[in-house]
């Protein structure tokens, strides 16, 4: 394989004709590779859902100790039937999207969609940004029907959408205009140090995409959310104080306690924290404040509240960092090979359809690696499930905002211990309430 600048000229002829006719990938080292490990992906994936429903099945009268006298028989038969409709509807949504991504690239209508580009005489850059949003709009249109399906059949049958179609479509439509003006925001600038760096070009395109994250941080709760949600001040004006009282024992700062209105979506209820330094706030799902009283509803921020002292936060950050710069060192490395350019027949001249392709092999492969960060992730919120515990003195509102929070939303009660390991971010219900109800918070003497 020889070696080359991202700043040479094409390296076939094909680069001269703007690829207006479709072109089959070639059959190489790299063609292979590529395929093995997006069908190994693709087939990994619909095993572990096939382990985890068959896992489930089995225990289909199985309800957790921890739950008994919460969760009889028939609300364990409706909590598996809404996790066996979403894994089903799952694996229909990736094997349609992943095969029809995969045949794009393998076709060689990837190169074709960008020679729209060329008819339209359009610089490189809005050229890239215009391949992207094509791509982009395709499939839009081919997930709108699982996502309404998902909201208008499954979630309406079990009880959970108050969405109506209009609300639907615009929350749609708006995303998409939404992550349109994202991309294009941060791509142009990739796609600029591509050209005019391109020995260097991945640690600046590495600082353009963490500028752009941070940025993304700090406006999400004052300019994006409120795209989509109604934020107002909390209503109920003792449990507000309570809130101030509780952030004020960690020392931490926020510009406000906010109730979202979620409820006009979905009955589905949560709370978070979002923003950084004075854009910093807490938004509680006005549906977690009509179903939790005031204990549960504490106990629930103060979990989050160890997020923030035990500086997980932070951790994340730097665990996004170090492998978004290794991401693209490595992306700049694998965009000097020819062979990647002649397998795919792409034009050297355009570098986004190559970057597209190695983003997506670095996705599929990235993959494996995902249970190395749950890991991490099960181990932060085990700590902040006792930082909560012990900041309120007792673990019990806790365990009862996590039965409430659970039966409510039918979460699985019975997940596999595989399927856990590689996929969850949060340790299972039964393990974390087990965990709370053993431990000890009474003070130290």
């Amino acid at each position: 394989m020889t070696v080359r600048s991202c700043s040479d000229p094409p390296a076939h002829p094909l680069s001269r004709t703007g690829f207006r006719t479709r072109t089959m990938a070639k059959l190489t080292f790299v063609s292979f590779i590529f395929v093995a490990i997006y069908l190994l992906q693709l087939i990994f994936f619909i095993w572990m859902e096939r382990l985890n429903r068959t896992h489930v099945q089995r225990l289909a009268d199985h309800v957790p100790d921890p739950l008994r006298g919460l969760v009889d028989e028939e609300k364990l038969a409706r909590i598996n039937a809404y996790q066996s409709e979403n894994s089903n509807l799952g694996i229909f949504r990736k094997v349609t999207m992943d095969g029809l991504l995969l045949a794009l690239i393998l076709t060689g209508s990837l190169t074709y969609l960008d020679s729209l580009s060329v008819r339209l005489h359009l610089p490189y850059l809005l050229a890239g940004a215009l391949f992207f949003i094509l791509l982009g709009l395709i499939f839009f249109a081919v997930e709108i029907p699982f996502d309404y399906y998902h909201t208008f059949v499954i979630e309406e049958k079990f009880g959970f959408n108050r969405s109506t179609v209009n609300t639907w479509v615009t929350d749609k439509l708006k995303g998409w205009l939404l992550g349109v003006a994202l991309l294009v925001a941060i791509l142009v600038p990739v796609l600029w140090t591509i050209r005019m760096f391109p020995d260097y070009w991945w640690f600046w395109a590495f600082l353009v995409v963490s500028v752009g994250q941070f940025c993304i941080t700090i406006l999400y709760p004052i300019l994006i959310a409120p795209l989509f949600n109604k934020f107002e001040p909390l209503k109920d004006r003792l449990l507000a104080a309570k809130v101030e009282r509780l952030i004020e024992r960690v020392n931490m700062k926020s510009k406000g306690i906010y109730q979202m209105d979620a409820g006009r979506r979905s009955t589905h209820s949560n709370a978070y924290f979002t923003g950084v330094g004075k854009t910093k706030r807490i938004v509680l799902f006005d549906t977690l404040i009509e179903s939790h009283d005031h204990d549960e509803i504490l106990a629930v921020l103060a979990h989050e509240l160890g997020h923030f002292t035990l500086k997980h936060v932070r951790t994340s950050l730097i665990f996004f960092v170090i492998a978004t710069l290794v991401g693209f060192y490595l992306t700049q490395l694998v965009m000097r090979w020819d062979l990647l350019y002649s397998t795919f027949h792409l034009d050297p001249s355009k570098p986004y359809l190559a970057l597209l392709i190695i983003g997506v092999f670095w996705k599929r492969a990235g993959y494996f690696l995902s249970p190395f960060y749950m890991v991490l992730s099960r181990r932060f919120e085990r700590q902040a499930d006792a930082f909560g515990a012990k900041l309120l003195h007792t673990p019990q509102p806790m365990v009862k905002a996590l039965k409430v929070l659970a039966t409510h939303n039918l979460a699985n009660l019975n997940p596999h211990p595989f399927y856990v390991w590689f996929n969850y971010s949060h340790p299972p219900l039964v393990e974390r309430v087990r965990i709370l109800e053993a431990m000890d918070t009474s003070p130290a003497t």
